[in-house]
């Protein structure tokens, strides 16, 4: 498990306080519906792992400012303001809809083999090579507001096994599935990199999800469900599991 490790005051331990939890669909719980009515089209679930990790230690208070479809910018204009001296905890998962990977899973769930090569070469360019300094000023903004914080960025898994098993409604072949898992790991590494250079800590979560990607036997990441289109490769209640199971090893130091 890869983890980049804060320098100076963000990495101190913590053992209670305030809790933001900030980021997009993986972080908001999408997948593990049903989802909170409140929350409206953020789709927030309380199976989230800022929710379940919540509930866990009860000595935190959660302000939950997740959101489905959340871009950088999103979350620098309507999520940051929850963000104070008195926060102790800043979790993270942003970046995916910015490197466009929306975009591509449809692309290579209807388009031609040379159509997904397309649109995932794009977007890993976009998430290696482009989004990660947007990602570095964000982290940044996110310190200078809570600079009493640990602030824990968790990543994305590899959304799809490379096997032959079935994925539902749409089942991708071996090419496509590649190149879904190549643009993953590129925005993944860009995240990576704009972790270590603000000095937050970084969990890569794509070992925990060895072999339960969609279309395994065991899956811990939705397949293919026309009925459910905006939980197709999201974590379910399982996977949701994972990334709260890391965020408890990782975030109070």
């Amino acid at each position: 498990m890869s983890v980049v490790a804060a320098a100076g005051p963000a990495e101190a331990a913590v053992s209670g306080g305030e809790y933001v939890a900030l980021g997009d669909s993986f972080a908001a719980g999408v997948g593990a519906y049903p989802y909170l009515a409140e929350s409206g089209d953020c789709k927030q679930s309380t199976s989230s792992y800022p929710r379940t990790w919540a509930r866990n230690h009860p000595a935190f208070t959660l302000k939950d400012m997740t959101c489905s479809g959340a871009t950088i910018e999103d979350v620098r204009s309507s999520q940051l303001g929850a963000l104070s001296t008195a926060t102790a905890l800043v979790t993270i998962t942003v970046g995916g809809n910015d490197a466009g990977f929306t975009q591509t899973a449809t692309t290579c769930l209807t388009g031609t083999d040379d159509e997904c090569a397309e649109a995932a070469f794009g977007s890993a360019w976009s998430g290696r090579l482009v989004v990660p300094s947007h990602l570095e000023e964000l982290y940044g903004e996110v310190r200078d507001r809570a600079p009493n914080a640990r602030v824990v960025v968790l990543g994305y898994p590899r959304l799809i096994d490379e096997g032959t098993g079935s994925c539902g409604a749409i089942t991708p072949g071996a090419t496509k599935r590649e190149w879904l898992n190549i643009a993953a790991d590129q925005t993944v590494e860009g995240i990576t990199s704009a972790a270590a250079k603000a000095g937050v800590v970084f969990v890569d979560v794509r070992d925990g999800f060895t072999e339960h990607q969609a279309c395994s036997a065991v899956p811990w990441i939705n397949g293919v469900d026309l009925g459910h289109y905006s939980e197709i490769f999201h974590p379910n209640y399982t996977g949701h599991g994972v990334y709260t199971y890391l965020l408890t090893v990782y975030a109070q130091g």
